[in-house]
């Protein structure tokens, strides 16, 4: 199954992703260095960087660098041996390289979900399929679990027996845990190896280091040797094998870190619900809301300089991601109090017979 490319046909446009300040900075005349951004589930509080040595930077990532790296990734993430992570630069890169790695004509998306699933499928000549359910285990699935942007979950369980029964159809099953950080009770990985299994893990969301690019898949030993090929050799920087093994280890960091993030979500759901939203769904990264008038608040945090994250496919609903600090906490709860909900044209027209 050959890539799409300019001579095949169309090739679908960029999907519009949360953490685009430029562009809405450009269209509401306000300064980057003037917004706070919560259009992503990125962590705001990041792992504190390390001092790394000279030659992490000036020399070619060594060997032994990522077997440290695979090592407290299975050890994080609880896969049984590290032969079964392969590491990558992002989970994105994942995203795009394993239609190549198996030849499915028809593969279903449980969604809404993140988009660039289904984009990758696409590109590849896939027939792609967005379906509400677990669907029957005929054709091969991906989904996100926590999902983006609804926080919805499957159990461990109900995945792995729908993948044993997929497998007897020679059908596959990605799982991308991106947010499974904060829920690590719902994480296949325990379960693995999984002969039909992938499993992606993002490192930057939960670690709030989305820049170092570096992700992880969690496979049966042969699939990760075949993504190793096709990422190439040094496929993680030096800098990124140093960091991600540091953290990764840190045990106390992560539970503290999984504490403080839960506490803080609920704070943000509180300070949402009192602005009249009504949550929909999430994770203790990110919170998705209905709200009659979305349209009208995204225009109104955007013009005091907050960015969330909005969809076109789905008009009442906005997405907040957790602000960082004490500031920004203010900010945001300041800007949510000073909104009001405009008056419908027909409602300002009954009440101006009534009293006119």
């Amino acid at each position: 199954m050959a890539p799409a490319n300019d001579t095949d046909g169309p090739v679908e446009q960029a999907m519009p992703h949360g953490g685009d300040l430029a562009a809405w900075a450009g269209r509401y005349g306000r300064p980057l260095a003037e917004w706070l951004d919560l259009s992503t589930g990125i962590n705001p509080v990041a792992y504190p960087l390390p001092d790394l040595a000279a030659e992490t930077w000036t020399k070619l990532p060594q060997s032994a660098a990522l077997a440290a790296l695979k090592e407290a990734a299975a050890t994080a993430y609880g896969a049984t041996s590290p032969d079964l992570v392969a590491c990558a630069p992002g989970t994105q890169a994942l995203i795009q390289v394993l239609p190549l790695l198996f030849d499915r004509r028809r593969v279903s998306i449980l969604g809404p979900t993140y988009s660039e699933h289904a984009s990758a499928w696409r590109q590849a000549g896939a027939e792609v399929t967005e379906v509400g359910d677990l669907p029957s285990p005929d054709r091969s699935l991906v989904l996100v679990n926590p999902n983006n942007p609804d926080g919805r979950t499957i159990v461990p369980d109900v995945l792995a027996a729908w993948a044993r029964d997929a497998a007897g159809q020679g059908q596959i099953l990605i799982v991308d845990e991106a947010f499974a950080d904060v829920r690590p009770e719902v994480s296949l990985v325990p379960t693995m190896p999984l002969g039909n299994v992938v499993i992606l893990r993002s490192f930057g969301k939960f670690f709030g280091l989305a820049g170092l690019r570096l992700g992880f898949a969690v496979a049966a030993p042969d699939i990760v040797r075949r993504l190793e090929t096709l990422m190439g050799p040094w496929a993680v920087s030096g800098p990124g094998l140093a960091i991600g093994a540091r953290a990764l280890s840190d045990g106390a960091w992560i539970a503290a870190e999984r504490d403080r993030l839960a506490a803080a979500m609920v704070r943000l759901r509180e300070m949402l619900t009192g602005a009249g939203a009504q949550i929909v769904g999430g994770t203790d990264l990110f919170v998705t809301v209905d709200h009659g008038a979305a349209p009208d608040l995204f225009d109104h945090l955007a013009r005091a300089g907050i960015l969330v994250r909005r969809f076109d496919a789905a008009a009442r609903r906005l997405r907040f991601g957790l602000p960082g600090d004490a500031g920004a906490w203010g900010r945001l709860e300041q800007a949510l109090a000073a909104f009001t909900v405009p008056c419908a044209p027909e409602a300002v027209s009954a009440e101006t017979h009534r009293h006119g």
